[in-house]
């Protein structure tokens, strides 16, 4: 379901208990994927968890903590400050609706923040609010998906998001991506000197070996695995 088509008697007549945020950004991700990318991968795995669950999908945040990527044109960062913000407000507007659990969908590693207000609000409200997917949720799906590179040598721009893209946006997807390699696994200093410190083409990661296929695979990995985030925020003990 398109979440900008939703209306208030569809959600009125669904009834959902719980509400999933997606979270992005609007960072560069060299020539070849747009600035939008992580909030295209966050809006697909809401949607697929949508096509298993009955979830109020709410409209992406845009707009994050993207400061690792400061000074390449078009990125645009907000203070972790403002996101918190922004989802504490979403979080008590959808309590005063009714909905008092949500799963934030995050599809930008640099919101750290993200974590501690998943904390805060569990410590407030026991099983409110779940931050999805982890990395265990992750690494399941590039097992299913038989993705060449792991986790930490795919960081920015490289397999896992060409292949989601390919998968939902084939169009978004510049030819380029098959010469746009670029490896740079040790990164000891990443929050010093930034995505600028090691790597020039803003790539980190293997994009050649992205695959469409492996982008449906991994999204249908992503929505069986919310299985247990959905059990864990509805379990009553």
């Amino acid at each position: 379901m398109d979440v900008f088509l939703t209306t208030s008697t569809d959600v009125a007549a669904r009834r959902p208990s719980i509400a999933v945020l997606p979270v992005g950004s609007f960072e560069q991700h060299g020539s070849f994927l747009p600035l939008a990318t992580d909030s295209i991968v966050a809006a697909a795995i809401a949607e697929s968890i949508a096509q298993r669950h009955n979830v109020l999908v709410l409209p992406p945040i845009t707009l994050s903590c993207s400061h690792e990527h400061a000074g390449w044109p078009g990125t645009v960062s907000i203070s972790h400050q403002t996101l918190s913000a922004m989802v504490e407000d979403i979080r008590a507007s959808l309590v005063a609706s009714g909905i008092t659990r949500l799963a934030i969908v995050s599809g930008h590693g640099g919101n750290y923040v993200l974590s501690n207000v998943v904390q805060t609000a569990n410590a407030a409200a026991p099983r409110s609010m779940t931050l999805f997917p982890t990395r265990t949720d992750w690494t399941r799906a590039r097992d299913a998906a038989r993705l060449d590179s792991d986790v930490h040598q795919d960081m920015h721009a490289g397999e896992l998001e060409v292949s989601i893209l390919l998968h939902v946006c084939p169009q978004a997807v510049g030819a380029d991506f098959v010469n746009g390699d670029h490896i740079a696994d040790e990164r000891p200093m990443l929050l010093v000197h930034g995505m600028a410190g090691y790597t020039k083409t803003g790539i980190i990661g293997r994009p050649s070996a992205g695959t469409a296929d492996k982008g449906r695979a991994l999204l249908a990995s992503l929505a069986e695995s919310f299985d247990d985030h959905l059990s864990s925020l509805l379990d009553e003990r």
